[in-house]
C-alpha cells in the first residue's frame, strides 16, 4: 500500500511539474511580431493569387530559382505537425524535423538573432491562422546549388547562431532598434549585397544591392548624402514606414510596399527605434541605381 501511495504521489508531483512547464500560447504578442517581420511576405504568391502563407512564391536568383514553403499550420504540407523545438530549431539553425537542411534563401541567419519567447510568439500566431493544404514547390536551382549538402556546409562555414545582446552604451529605444532591423524585420537581408556564396558582404551592410530580392534593386539605406537616406531625418524615416511615401513624394514598391501593410500596425515607437537605428549605421558610398538628379531626396525605390 505504501509503494502505491509513494507511486501515486511521484505521479500527481510529475503532472504538477508538466503543468508548471507546460508554456501558455500567446498569438496575440506573435501577431505583433509577425507584423515587424513585414507579414512574412515572400511566403505568400501574390502575383498568382495564392492563399496566405501557402508558399509557392518564386524568388529569382543568380543560384537558380526558389520557391517559399507553405508555413499555414496544415498538418501535412504546412507547419502544423511542429512541435516548439521544431519550430525554433529551423528558425535558429536553418534545419527542418527531418534534419532536412535550408537554403539561406530563407533567412535565418536573421531570426536565429531572435529571442525564444518572440519566436514561439510567432510560431502561436502562425498556428491561429487557417490552415491551407498545398504542396511544396521544389527549387530550380543550378547545380551544384541544388544539393542539400551545399547548405550544411554553408551553415558550418558561415552561420552563428546567436541571439543579438543588448550593448549597454546605447539607448533601450537604438536597442530595440537594432533588435527589429537586424533580426525581426531582416532588413540586410534585402538591403546588402551577397558575394557568389550567397554570403551577406558586411563591408556593404545596407548599402544597397542591384540583384536583391527577386532579382530586383534594393537602394542603399545607410545615411551617405549622395547614394543613400543621408538627406532623411528621423521623422523622414518613420513617415515612410508608415504611410510608404518617401521625401521626393514617390511611394515605396515591390516587397517593401507589402511590408508596409505590416509596418503600419506597429507602435510608433518601433518604427521610431527602427529609424533611430539605420540612422546610425555608418554612412557607405555605394551606388546602385542612375541618378535621375541632384537633389538628395531624389531616391528611387
Amino acid at each position: 500500500m505504501k509503494h502505491r501511495l509513494f507511486g501515486l504521489s511521484c505521479l500527481i508531483c510529475l503532472l504538477l511539474f508538466t503543468c508548471a512547464q507546460a508554456r501558455t500560447p500567446n498569438p496575440i504578442a506573435g501577431e505583433q511580431i509577425f507584423h515587424a517581420a513585414g507579414g512574412c511576405g515572400c511566403h505568400t504568391d501574390v502575383e498568382n493569387g495564392g492563399p496566405l502563407l501557402a508558399g509557392g512564391r518564386p524568388l529569382p536568383t543568380p543560384f537558380g530559382v526558389f520557391y517559399a514553403n507553405n508555413i499555414t499550420p496544415d498538418p501535412t504540407t504546412g507547419i502544423g505537425s511542429w512541435s516548439d523545438e521544431d519550430f525554433v530549431r529551423a528558425m535558429r539553425e536553418g534545419i527542418g524535423p527531418e534534419g532536412q537542411h535550408y537554403f539561406p534563401s530563407f533567412p535565418y541567419p536573421a531570426f536565429s538573432k531572435m529571442s525564444e519567447e518572440d519566436l514561439l510568439h510567432l510560431k502561436d500566431y502562425l498556428f491561429s491562422l487557417p490552415p491551407i493544404q498545398q504542396n511544396n514547390q521544389p527549387h530550380e536551382l543550378q547545380f551544384p546549388f541544388n544539393l542539400r549538402l551545399n547548405a550544411w556546409f554553408w551553415n558550418v562555414l558561415f552561420h552563428d547562431a546567436k541571439p543579438i545582446t543588448p550593448d549597454p552604451s546605447r539607448s533601450a529605444s537604438w536597442n530595440r532598434g537594432r533588435y527589429l532591423t537586424e533580426a525581426v524585420a531582416h532588413c540586410a537581408e534585402c538591403h546588402t549585397p551577397r558575394n557568389q556564396l550567397g554570403v551577406l558582404r558586411s563591408d556593404l551592410a545596407y548599402a544597397g544591392a542591384k540583384e536583391g530580392p527577386e532579382g530586383k534593386l534594393t537602394p542603399n539605406i545607410t545615411p551617405d548624402k549622395e547614394t543613400g537616406i543621408g538627406g532623411w531625418n528621423q521623422d523622414d524615416l518613420v513617415y515612410a514606414l508608415q504611410t510608404g511615401m518617401v521625401p521626393n513624394g514617390d511611394f515605396l514598391g515591390n516587397l517593401m510596399g507589402m511590408a508596409i501593410e505590416h509596418y503600419q500596425e506597429l507602435p510608433d515607437e518601433d518604427l521610431e527605434a527602427i529609424a533611430e537605428y539605420i540612422l546610425s549605421l555608418p554612412p557607405i558610398v555605394n551606388q546602385v541605381r542612375e541618378k535621375k538628379a541632384k537633389s538628395t531626396d531624389d531616391f528611387d525605390w
